[in-house]
This record gives C-alpha cells, structure tokens and sequence, in this order.
C-alpha cells in the first residue's frame, strides 16, 4: 500500500529545533528525519537519535548554503559562509561550481554522521534541494554509492497535475524544474527515491489547513518535507513557521488523513 513519509528537515538547526523533532517523533507524528550534521551542535543534538522508534529513518540532510562549512572552501566560502541558494544555483546552471571543493565538504558530512551515529544515514537530501543541482548531484550520487549504498535520495520530481492541487505552486515547479534528471541518475546508480514529493508553502498562514493539502494525488511513496521547531536562531527567516508547525504536527489526525489519501503511517 502507498505509504507517507512525513520527513521534518533540519534535525541539529539548533538544539531547540532537534528537541521538537524528536519529541514529534518519539509521538508518533512524524517517521523521517533529515540531519545537518555541518552544525556544531550535531554531536550533541545527535545522542536525542537513539530515543527514536525504530520505524523514524534518519537522514543526511546536506547542506551547501547558508552555513559555515566543515571544511576549508575558500572558492565556494570566501568569507567564511556558504552561498544561498540562489546564487550557488546560478554558480551551477554556468558550471562554474568548485567541485572538488564540493567534494571535500559532502564527504567530511557524510563523516560526520557516521562518526556520530555509528552507521550510513538511510537517506540523502539537501538543504534548500541543493543536493539535486547540476554538478553537484553526480557527487551526491557518486558519494551515496560508496557510503551508503542501501539508502534512497529525495527528488523534487512531481506530476505537474498534482502540484496544482497544492499550495505554492511555483515554488514547487522551480524544485521540481531544477530537480529534473535526478530520478534516472539515481536510478542508474542504483537508488530508489520518493514517489511524489510535497510540503512547498509560503511559511504563513494556518498550518492544520495548509497540511492536508500536501495529500493530494499522492504517490506511491509520498514525501511531504516540514520543519518543526522551537526557540528562535539568529537569522532563522521561518522561525515563527516552525512553531506553528511544531503545534499542528503534535495535533493533527496524521494518519487518518492520510489513510483518507490512500496511504499508510506512520509505518
């Protein structure tokens, strides 16, 4: 039967965000979870990973933007801290990214988890999808083979006729658009991915009304990304998003509503 897979990205953003996550998680509201083990706090935040069921995946959430990254990149990270998205996706569609740079970084991540956790993440995905850009998605792929041969790798690929039945549309075109490809690489190297992929929205507005949406023509496989938190970071641009997530997750009939979609959770 076609299953949920309700993922909250950004376990470690802050240690604030990864207790939400695993108190969600341990209720029984969500069965993924994606790890940015650049942060600082991962070490830490990662020992609240052994209190998770054992049906919640854990994940390698890649992170290329925004951060301070794990290792020198004075190409990509001149100042210090990585690009944001737009500008590492603009780097990409030139070919003009530091792939060795890239390179270097992925791995010390995939390091890191492995370090921490004692085993390869079940999944791989990106913070801000840019794992799935031109270039970059080779090394990904290329990594994931070696270090975690057994794990599956998000794709924003989604049916035009079901992202109209959801909210932010044009943000979920764009992710889809730069993610177009991804599916057959990583099914040439020997991956599966998601089967429908959602959760775009434009961080406001009532969170229990917006979710069910996400459910729509749902695929076999179905991905919907949200990112629960607690506690404000500096420079969090969703922080009030996350709580008002965090609220409707611990609430919300999950898996009722996704039973009426066809699709099982959490398991």
């Amino acid at each position: 039967m076609p299953r949920l897979i309700l993922c909250a990205d950004d376990f470690a953003f802050s240690p604030q965000v990864s207790g939400v996550i695993t108190d969600l998680a341990c209720a029984g509201r969500l069965n993924a979870t994606g790890c940015m083990t650049i942060m600082p706090n991962w070490q830490a935040d990662s020992r609240m990973l052994a209190d998770l069921p054992d049906g919640v995946a854990i994940g390698l959430h890649l992170v290329l933007t925004g951060e301070v990254p794990v290792t020198a990149m004075p190409l990509l990270a001149p100042d210090g801290a990585l690009p944001e998205i737009n500008p590492l996706g603009r780097l990409a569609s030139r070919g003009d990214l530091p792939l060795a740079e890239i390179a270097g970084e992925i791995r010390a991540q995939f390091d890191r988890f492995e370090i921490a956790l004692g085993r390869a993440p079940d999944f791989v995905d990106g913070h801000q999808h840019s794992h799935a850009l031109p270039g970059i998605r080779d090394i990904v792929l290329a990594e994931t083979a070696a270090r975690a041969p057994n794990a599956w790798v998000r794709t924003c690929e989604e049916h035009l006729d079901a992202m109209m039945l959801r909210p932010f549309l044009g943000k979920a075109i764009g992710s889809a658009f730069h993610s177009r490809g991804l599916r057959a690489a990583a099914h040439v190297a020997g991956f599966s991915c998601n089967d429908g992929f959602a959760g775009h929205y434009g961080f406001s507005g009532d969170y229990s009304a917006i979710f069910p949406k996400f459910l729509k023509r749902p695929g076999s496989m179905h991905l919907v990304m949200c990112h629960p938190g607690a506690g404000l970071r500096g420079g969090d641009a969703i922080a009030l998003a996350r709580l008002q997530e965090a609220a409707a997750l611990a609430t919300l009939p999950i898996a009722e509503l996704a039973a009426a979609h066809g699709l099982t959770f959490p398991a």
